[in-house]
């Protein structure tokens, strides 16, 4: 399947004047099927991030840095929602209850490199299933550039059926905007996968009705 930005925003536009106003901000959601893609196979099932070109205001995604020292100082400095450092980490870790609300509070994890293996041991249970492992950096790097790049990520997982469904934008957001995002993710699907096995593609509001696009 070949989709063009200006089919996206016609859907888009259409699925904002069949939507019903809310007293609540709704979101752009993407849905994606797809046919003769064997979700059993490993090599089919992912979870990835999407850094989108334009990131619905006031709804970027969380982030907390795991590290210790000058990476966590420069972390702070760089804007992340939270700096965990090993203290902090293990005293986290000690209470289950405590590390189950860390992984549901932060949506991006970023590592020291050199903590991963603490990380593992301490959360790995907590992050690994909800696909939140944290991508481990040296602890020299550069570190602002990855927070603010996982700040407008999100995130879209394949595993147990054919079909994708991520928040593209806010309804508040021009659709030329949000149709880009959508491009975003339709591209990494397209460098997954071959376009015969993109289906099927909607756009819907939060409580709207979906769109297919065209």
């Amino acid at each position: 399947m070949s989709v063009e930005v200006e089919a996206l925003v016609k859907a888009i536009e259409e699925a904002k004047k069949l939507a019903k106003p809310r007293r609540f901000t709704q979101s752009y959601e993407l849905i994606v099927k797809l046919r003769d893609v064997d979700v059993r196979k490993p090599e089919n099932r992912f979870v990835q991030l999407i850094a989108l070109p334009n990131p619905p205001p006031n709804k970027l995604s969380k982030v907390a840095v795991i590290a210790d020292g000058d990476m966590a100082l420069r972390a702070r400095e760089a804007g992340a929602d939270a700096v965990i450092t090993r203290e902090e980490l293990e005293k986290v870790a000690a209470s289950k209850r405590d590390a189950k609300k860390l992984a549901k509070r932060y949506d991006v994890f970023i590592a020291q490199a050199d903590m991963m293996p603490l990380v593992g041991r301490l959360l790995g249970r907590f992050l690994g299933p909800r696909g939140k492992m944290p991508q481990p950096v040296p602890p020299t790097v550069d570190i602002k550039p990855l927070i603010d790049r996982a700040k407008r990520s999100i995130r879209i997982r394949l595993r147990d059926q054919p079909q994708v469904m991520c928040r593209i934008g806010s309804e508040e957001q021009d659709p030329k905007e949000v149709a880009e995002n959508a491009m975003a993710v339709l591209n990494f699907l397209l460098s997954r996968f071959r376009p015969y096995n993109i289906e099927k593609i909607y756009v819907k509001l939060t409580m709207g009705p979906p769109v297919r696009v065209k």
